[in-house]
């Protein structure tokens, strides 16, 4: 279809803003409007984005395109491929504002500080007005946090989860009270397997989405346009469309929501979904609502088919946790990217863009992220999260690298998970303490112990679990900081029973650790992996 002689306005559409209830799309006219969307290498290169993810992105954007020409609008598309393509969102806007000659630029606000950055000096070098109009995805407004916040000191999601239930009367009795006399059903859904693994709790296989021919074209490009970049194709098989969306919900809420709540936490060897519902880069590109979902979800405990704890569990994710982690994005940059509050200065390691590591949970881990491009909340927080906190790598090459390998990663909702929670760079902004632990916790939470060499109850020695080690070594170079924090009181005093051998033995097989990449050190000698 043929662009209006005379534009109005070139509706501006980004990667993760597929929505046809955008409010960039209201008063749209078809007559008059063109929609603006690029698939540019320069969103695929800032960080080295993984195959899964950039092939994520095209096709859900070519399924949107694809869709909105069905409705009878005008799409000005640039493929990866086309000739012509500056490979740049700001110098492709620049280039589309040239020739459709448009009186005005509307967006629906960025998910990403750059971006919206980027694209606002692009309308003014070409000299058009842009309008950018909140995001109705969202339960809450950039506003409505922003007046949550004041006044306050700390910022913590519970208080959050909790008015924002109460705003929209989720799982709320009719009395306004929480469903059950509780609004946390936490310490319910931390269940691990019993020895029969997951197969004892009835796991089922999710619903996985078979590419189509657009996909298929996409995974094609992507394999030859970005063969250098990280990560696997060959089991693609993510949701790119509303239906596809909206077919996953429904099988998560059938098949696995009955038991996500006990096993939310849980892992398990060669098990990347276990009862995840797959769901999270559908809604972060806006594919699927988050009021259908958490609808979803209370309609299923209100019809009696999951229990209580399960879809509170699984709607404080939905209505607490993702709204809360947005709100604390756009709160603090931009200058909470920078943040790094205990002075990590380690490098990544190599093996998290390879897999190829000794240690059998990041192994299991790092290798499921880099097939699928994923990777459930305690992989993430406590396997791959953890190592880099207690290695002490720079926040920074954290955040770079989940922002790169995982396919619902907008900063939005990443930079805070894990420059914040994950790594505690922002000092206590929105975690209450450095979530530190042994490598007991992956043993008590997996069985990816059992298939490996080391021992999570050992902190020195050749055999010692490097979680272990670095656990004692994260304690006791940050000591004076940690003594300060009140959750971490049992933790600091732990220190004080290490005699000073022991102190001189850990720190010594720590730095063994630092010095071979953060790869496992042999005890008196270096390994290469």
């Amino acid at each position: 279809m043929k662009a209006p002689k005379a534009v109005r306005s070139l509706v501006l559409v980004l990667g993760d803003q597929l929505d046809a209830a955008s409010s960039a799309l209201d008063g749209f006219d078809q007559e008059r409007d063109v929609i603006w969307m690029a698939e540019v290498a320069e969103e695929a290169e800032h960080v080295w984005t993984s195959k899964p993810r950039i092939a994520v992105f095209l096709s859900a954007m070519r399924h949107f395109r694809d869709g909105q020409r069905k409705l009878g609008r005008t799409v000005r598309y640039t493929a990866l491929d086309d000739p012509g393509n500056t490979q740049a969102l700001s110098t492709e806007l620049a280039r589309a504002v040239a020739e459709v000659k448009p009186e005005r630029l509307i967006m629906t606000e960025a998910g990403e500080w750059r971006v919206q950055e980027m694209i606002a000096a692009a309308a003014k070098t070409a000299g058009r007005q842009l309008e950018i109009r909140p995001d109705p995805h969202f339960f809450c407004s950039r506003s409505d946090f922003a007046a949550h916040a004041e006044g306050r000191k700390m910022l913590r999601m519970e208080f959050f989860y909790r008015e924002v239930r109460r705003r929209y009367r989720v799982l709320l009795d009719k009395k306004g009270e929480p469903e059950g006399g509780q609004w946390n059903y936490d310490h319910d859904n931390r269940g691990s397997f019993k020895q029969g693994g997951p197969k004892e709790a009835k796991l089922r296989a999710p619903l996985l989405t078979k590419p189509d021919a657009v996909t298929r074209a996409v995974l094609t490009l992507v394999a030859k346009r970005f063969a250098s970049h990280p990560g696997e194709l060959k089991e693609f098989a993510w949701p790119v469309t509303p239906a596809d969306a909206r077919a996953t919900l429904r099988d998560f809420i059938a098949q696995r929501l009955p038991n996500f709540g006990q096993f939310q936490d849980a892992m398990w060897t060669d098990e990347p979904w276990l009862f995840h519902a797959r769901i999270s880069t559908a809604m972060n590109l806006k594919l699927l609502n988050p009021r259908e979902v958490v609808a979803a979800a209370e309609r299923a405990y209100r019809e009696g088919k999951v229990h209580l704890a399960s879809a509170e569990g699984f709607i404080r994710q939905i209505l607490g946790w993702r709204e809360y982690v947005r709100g604390i994005y756009w709160h603090h940059m931009p200058r909470y990217l920078g943040l790094n509050a205990l002075g990590a200065q380690e490098k990544l390691p190599a093996f998290y863009w390879t897999g190829k590591c000794e240690m059998n949970c990041l192994r299991q881990s790092i290798g499921q992220t880099l097939a699928h491009g994923y990777a459930h909340h305690i992989q993430r927080l406590m396997v791959t999260g953890l190592y880099a906190l207690l290695l002490g790598v720079e926040p920074q090459q954290v955040h770079a690298w989940y922002l790169a390998v995982y396919v619902d990663a907008v900063e939005w909702v990443e930079l805070p998970n894990t420059l914040g929670m994950s790594q505690y760079g922002d000092g206590g902004i929105m975690a209450s303490k450095p979530y530190a632990a042994t490598g007991k916790y992956i043993d008590r939470m997996s069985n990816y112990c059992a298939g490996c060499r080391f021992d999570p109850a050992k902190s020195v020695g050749e055999d010692a679990c490097p979680f272990t080690t670095l656990y004692w070594d994260f304690l006791l170079r940050h000591e004076p900081l940690l003594a300060k924090n009140q959750r971490m009181a049992l933790q600091v005093k732990n220190i004080a029973r290490l005699k000073p051998a022991d102190r001189t033995a850990i720190q010594a097989r720590a730095q063994e650790i630092k010095a071979n990449g953060g790869a496992p050190a042999a005890a008196g000698g270096l390994l290469a992996f």
